[in-house]
């Protein structure tokens, strides 16, 4: 795949994973600062590296499948793994603007 079409594929992907919500916060994972990366193969398998607010969250389950489905959707992707990291732990530094207005935490 060219390098073109693998950021727009990337771009999709992460537009993507703004439609999965945390069930907890209301708010999308890419804004809460959970996705830590995308990477695309080159036949399109999808591995996606985030993390929880805190380790022994009960979502990793609901929000993995949250992931594939969301991603299932676009049609060049093959298939999609979930991979949940502890490093470097999340904090609130991670959210975007849009996450801290939401949920009041903005300076």
């Amino acid at each position: 795949m060219a390098e073109q079409e693998s950021e727009e594929l990337k771009d999709r992907v992460l537009e993507a994973l703004e439609d999965v919500l945390d069930p907890e916060l209301g708010i999308d994972i890419v804004n809460l600062g959970l996705v830590y990366g995308v990477d695309i193969d080159d036949d399109n398998n999808v591995v996606v590296t985030m993390t929880l607010t805190f380790m022994g969250c009960p979502l990793s389950a609901s929000l993995s499948y949250e992931v594939k489905r969301v991603l299932s959707e676009i049609e060049e992707i093959k298939e999609v793994e979930v991979n949940f990291v502890w490093d470097p732990p999340w904090t609130k530094d991670r959210m975007s603007r849009y996450a801290r207005i939401a949920l009041g935490l903005s300076d």
